[in-house]
């Protein structure tokens, strides 16, 4: 019975929750990164290299030829499939930076606080502890000082 109240302890933490949150929104987030290289970026660069679909690039790895991925796949063939990992590798990117964006705001926000904090705060003389730059003793070793 203990486990069980420690586990609905653990799954109600803050933290557990708002990961649940984060990997559901990355889950949506990633299927709409898929469809936007999917759907709008690969066309147009397929085009460029010939074809209409980048992702249907592929080298024969056994004898034979076949017209799609899908119709060597159906015979059993061995396929070589770069124009998949090319498309792979686009939505890696545009999700890196789209969460390097995001983070770098993040910090940018965190950090505001923390540099005005700075400026409204001094050291204690006594106890070296930080304290508010008006006060007139400080909470930590109770010890009186100037009011900067």
């Amino acid at each position: 019975m203990a486990i069980v109240k420690e586990f609905k302890e653990f799954a109600l933490k803050g933290n557990v929750i708002d990961l649940a949150v984060a990997v559901v929104i990355g889950g949506a987030f990633a299927k709409i990164v898929s469809s936007f290289v999917d759907d709008i970026l690969m066309p147009p660069l397929g085009v460029l290299f010939g074809k209409h679909d980048l992702s249907q690039y592929f080298l024969m790895l056994s004898p034979g030829q076949y017209e799609s991925i899908a119709q060597a796949k159906a015979a059993g063939a061995a396929t070589l499939n770069y124009g998949m990992f090319i498309n792979t590798i686009i939505n890696f990117l545009i999700v890196a930076v789209a969460l390097f964006i995001v983070i770098r705001k993040m910090l940018a926000v965190q950090r505001k606080p923390a540099e005005e904090m700075t400026k409204n705060m001094r050291d204690c003389p006594q106890c070296l502890s930080p304290i508010p730059a008006k006060a007139a003793r400080c909470k930590f070793c109770t010890s009186s000082v100037a009011v900067g």
